[in-house]
C-alpha cells in the first residue's frame, strides 16, 4: 500500500517563515520560538511498558509490578525534546491510520511541534520495554507503519532539512530513508546528527556533522566520517577522545536518558554553541531524564535544564 504524503503546498513554498505565538506544553510550561530550527527524521510509537524486579529468561514468566501505555519512538521522542527545550522543530515520521496515530498527532500539537506524517494502513510502531528494577530496560519493536517510509518521501521533506540549522536522524526507520535524509542534509550544507539507535546489524559507512552511539552502538558506525559523541551513562559522554563527566543523578528509568541527550545536543548546535558545551548540555538533559519515570515526563523544558545547570555552577 503507498503512503500518502502530507505536505502543504504553503509549506513547500515558504517553510520555517512567520512567528508564531508561544504554546503550553504537557507540563504546563510555556516556551517562546527561537531562532534555533531543528528537523527530525524519525519514528513514532506506542510504548508499552512493564516494570519488573528482573527480566524473564528463555521459558520464564515472570509477574510484574507495574504496567502503563507511553507515547514514544526515538524521533518523536527527540523532537518533543527539542521543542520543550526552545526550538523550532519539524518532524517527519510515519504512523498508522489509526487511534494510536490520531493520538500522536494532539500529542505533536500541544508540544509545538510541527508534523508531515506519513499515513500507512497499518498498526502504528509498538514496542513493548521491560524495565528492571536496577533501572536498566530492553526493548522490542515491531515497526508496522514505519517500515514504509520511503527514500521518497524524505525527498519531500528536502525544504524543511534545508533551512534547518541541525537535522537529527535515527535508526528507527528503514536505513534508506535515514541515510537519504543525511545525503539531504549533506548537500545543503546543514549539520546533521545521527544517532544510530537501535545499531544496524552490520557496520554502515555514513557522512554527517556527527554520530552519537552509546558504547554497544559505537562498533556499528566506527567508519562513519563524522565527529563522534559516545554516550556513556552514568559516566557521562566522550566527545572524540574527551571525556565530559556526567551530573549526579539517582537513576529510576533509564529509558529515554539517548533521546534527552540527542534533543539537547541538537539544540545547543543549532544555537551556536560550541561542541563541548552541546555535549555538556546533553549530559545534563540525560541526567534529568534519568530520575523519572517514562519518557515524556523526563524530558526538560529550558527552564528545568537552566536550573540544573545554574546550580552545579553555583
Amino acid at each position: 500500500m503507498r503512503l500518502r504524503y502530507r505536505l502543504r503546498e504553503a509549506d513547500r513554498e515558504s517553510p520555517w517563515t512567520g512567528d508564531e505565538p508561544g504554546r503550553l506544553t504537557e507540563r504546563g510550561t510555556a516556551y517562546t520560538p527561537a531562532v534555533a530550527r531543528v528537523a527530525v527524521v524519525g519514528s513514532y510509537g506506542v510504548g508499552l511498558t512493564f516494570v519488573v524486579d528482573r527480566a524473564p529468561g528463555a521459558g520464564e514468566t515472570r509477574i510484574g509490578e507495574r504496567f502503563r501505555i507511553d507515547h514514544g519512538g526515538k524521533g518523536s521522542n527527540q523532537a518533543i525534546g527539542c521543542a520543550r527545550l526552545g526550538a523550532r522543530v519539524s518532524f517527519l515520521t510515519a504512523v498508522g491510520d489509526d487511534a494510536f496515530g490520531a493520538a500522536a498527532r494532539t500529542l505533536w500539537d500541544a508540544e509545538g511541534v510541527e508534523t508531515e506524517a506519513v499515513v500507512a494502513e497499518e498498526a502504528t510502531m509498538a514496542g513493548a520495554i521491560l524495565v528492571e528494577a536496577s533501572g536498566q530496560n530492553r526493548i522490542v519493536i515491531a515497526p508496522g507503519a514505519l517500515s514504509r517510509l520511503e527514500p521518497a518521501h524524505v525527498e519531500a521533506f528536502a525544504p524543511r532539512i534545508e533551512t534547518a540549522d541541525v537535522l537529527l536522524v535515527q535508526l528507527e526507520i528503514p536505513l534508506a530513508g535515514a541515510l537519504r535524509a543525511l545525503e539531504l542534509a549533506d548537500d545543503a550544507g546543514v549539520p546533521a546528527i545521527l544517532n544510530p539507535a537501535p545499531a544496524p546489524s552490520r557496520p554502515i559507512a555514513v557522512r554527517c556533522a556527527y554520530v552519537t552511539p552509546n558504547e554497544g552502538e559505537a562498533e556499528a558506525v566506527a567508519g562513519a566520517r563524522a565527529r563522534t559523541v559516545v554516550t556513556l551513562g552514568e559516566r557521562g559522554a566522550r566527545l572524540g577522545d574527551t571525556p565530559v563527566p556526567a551530573f549526579a543523578a539517582r537513576a529510576v528509568d533509564t529509558t529515554g536518558a539517548g533521546d534527552a541527550f540527542n534533543a539537547a545536543f541538537a539544540v545547543a548546535l543549532a544555537e551556536g554553541r560550541d561542541e563541548l558545551d552541546a555535549v555538556r548540555f546533553g549530559c545534563a538533559a540525560g541526567a534529568f531524564m534519568v530520575e523519572r519515570e517514562g519518557v515524556l515526563p523526563g524530558l526538560p523544558t529550558r527552564a528545568e535544564l537552566d536550573e540544573i545547570l545554574a546550580a552545579v555552577a553555583a
